[in-house]
């Protein structure tokens, strides 16, 4: 699965890293980067990217780059 944060609609809020920190750190600006987009199973990252209250995190099918979330 292929991650992507959308770093103009990331306000920091963190439940990224608090459900998937393997995946997701917040950088010096206070945002969430991707850190290891294999750093979980594909369970936990799409919930990590649900639980974005902005929707800041984009996810992808790495073979058609199709977008699986939103």
């Amino acid at each position: 699965m292929k991650v992507v944060v959308d770093r103009n609609l990331c306000i920091g809020a963190a439940p990224c890293v608090a459900i998937a920190g393997s995946v997701f750190q917040l950088d010096e600006e206070g945002k969430a980067i991707v850190i290891d987009p294999h750093g979980s199973d594909d369970e936990t990252i799409k919930l990590a990217a649900e639980a974005c209250p902005t929707r800041a995190i984009f996810l992808y099918d790495e073979k058609t780059n199709q977008q699986i979330y939103p």
